[in-house]
């Protein structure tokens, strides 16, 4: 299926490894030029090498998008040098602190919430001029099935959870200007180097007894599958799908192993 994003100009945050790594290449494999941002200078650059091996133009950028002056300038190089922003993947996300209610802190919490749904909030802000001046784009939000299915440690979910709502409430005060904003809710995606390989090799047993447990197939989800679904969602073929929430998560139960 074609679908129809040869020469769109997509931006995704956290794009140096996992999920943000997986859509910044199902992208490009389908003819987008891709601007990519992540902390990590030298996981950023094999991103991007993989990326350009697909012989698309692409760009990356040391950036912290808790930083509104970093997030503005990556924009401006995707205007200077590709010609615009067509699609914002938010992908960036995680939690300041795993502790308990009572072991958290204000601070904790007010990280969480500026890494997840403040990214997101910021990065669109930015893009969206570039956007109304092309006619339109497309938004997704990365958030989780944290964020409707409650699990322990209540600071995450939260943050996911109103990201949920933050892609619902823009869709409809972004509709006038052909903006559409999803978001997805991937289920737990094992991929090298990530939280659920490193849970493996600490634990074990309970990782074993959380794919049988909670995962229908047995198994985790893979970053190529997020990715597949945020290139249809992204779309012209998705042009209906607004104000959603698609999970991508293969019917998981918990989306916790304890």
């Amino acid at each position: 299926m074609d679908l129809g994003l040869a020469d769109k100009v997509a931006l995704v945050t956290g794009g140096s490894r996992g999920i943000g790594r997986a859509i910044g290449l199902t992208l490009a494999d389908e003819g987008c030029k891709v601007a990519i941002c992540a902390r990590g200078e030298e996981q950023l650059a094999q991103a991007l090498a993989e990326i350009r091996a697909t012989g698309v133009e692409a760009i990356a950028a040391v950036a912290d998008v808790r930083s509104p002056q970093q997030i503005e300038a990556v924009v401006d190089r995707c205007i200077a040098e590709l010609g615009g922003v067509d699609i914002l993947i938010n992908n960036v996300g995680g939690s300041a602190s795993g502790a308990s209610l009572l072991d958290s802190t204000d601070e904790d919490w007010a990280e969480t919430f500026d890494l997840n749904l403040f990214h997101a909030v910021r990065a669109t802000r930015a893009v969206l001029p570039s956007m109304r001046e092309n006619g339109g784009g497309s938004v997704v939000i990365v958030s989780s099935i944290s964020g409707w299915k409650p699990g322990p440690k209540s600071q995450y979910g939260s943050a996911k959870a109103a990201e949920i709502f933050l892609a619902s409430a823009l869709a409809l005060e972004l509709a006038e200007y052909n903006v559409r904003v999803n978001a997805i809710a991937p289920g737990s995606i094992f991929f090298p180097g990530g939280g659920w390989q490193t849970f493996e090799e600490e634990h074990p047993e309970a990782f074993t007894h959380f794919e049988e447990r909670e995962l229908p197939a047995g198994r985790l989800g893979a970053p190529e599958e997020v990715a597949d679904v945020v290139a249809f969602l992204v779309s012209q073929r998705a042009n209906w799908i607004n104000g959603a929430m698609i999970p991508v998560d293969g019917a998981q139960g918990r989306p916790s192993a304890f």
